[in-house]
């Protein structure tokens, strides 16, 4: 307790804890996108399919030796819609395309594609062939294409994280970068061939084979359940009347 000269009432003195250097130590400001995409590219959980040699090589990047959870990207789902990375290892067919457009769709936005291999990237030794998609890029946006025949673990290490840069580099309103599919297979296909009539119905404005509209959010046909409110003769809750 301490007495000033010119006061008659005693003055508490105590340490007083200097509320703006704690704060300043354990706050961090920083900008929304950049803390999304630091999230993002940091648990990225692939799909869980292969389609060719390549696969193998992309299963041994899950192994002790390589450890793909050092990039939070080994959590590989079974199930699409839990999944916001899809590794293309391997042959894309002409077959399997509308299977990996289908896989796609159904996949959590935002996501990403990894083309690995010369197959998935420009059709490889069968570019030429009858049936080998020319490039899966053909069918769905990629993002990062890695070479090789097969390419090694290390090079889909090294696709990984020129992928994580590009996530680190988006913006919520600056849109993505990656070329779109345009859905036009009138100069690989055939007209009338039912693998290219599938494919096309698969794209925007996603008609079914025989030409029936299908709902722009869902994908389905009118006279299924989850036919959107956007079609005459539905619900104001969104979704079609069932009578």
């Amino acid at each position: 307790m301490v007495v000033q000269p010119d006061a008659t009432i005693p003055i508490l003195q105590s340490d007083v804890t200097d509320i703006e250097s704690d704060l300043r130590s354990q706050l961090l400001i920083t900008q929304v996108d950049k803390v999304f995409s630091w999230a993002r590219r940091s648990s990225l959980w692939p799909a869980m399919f292969g389609l060719a040699c390549c696969a193998i090589e992309m299963i041994a990047t899950a192994n002790a030796r390589y450890d793909l959870a050092r990039f939070g990207a080994e959590v590989f789902r079974a199930s699409p819609r839990q999944a916001d990375m899809m590794i293309v290892a391997g042959t894309v067919t002409w077959k399997m395309a509308p299977a990996v457009r289908r896989i796609y769709l159904q996949m959590a936005e935002p996501k990403w594609v990894i083309s690995m291999g010369s197959c998935s990237n420009i059709g490889g030794p069968f570019a030429h062939g009858y049936s080998t998609l020319p490039g899966v890029n053909n069918v769905i946006p990629v993002d990062v294409y890695v070479p090789g025949c097969p390419p090694r673990p290390e090079s889909l290490l090294a696709g990984l994280m020129l992928l994580q840069d590009v996530i680190e580099d988006e913006r919520a309103a600056g849109g993505r970068r990656r070329p779109e599919p345009t859905g036009d297979f009138s100069t690989m296909l055939p007209e009338g061939d039912p693998i290219r009539r599938e494919l096309e119905s698969l794209f925007p404005p996603y008609l079914a084979q025989d030409g029936q509209p299908r709902d722009s959010v869902t994908g389905a046909l009118p006279n299924d359940e989850n036919f959107f409110s956007a079609q005459p003769g539905s619900s104001s809750s969104g979704l079609r009347e069932v009578r």
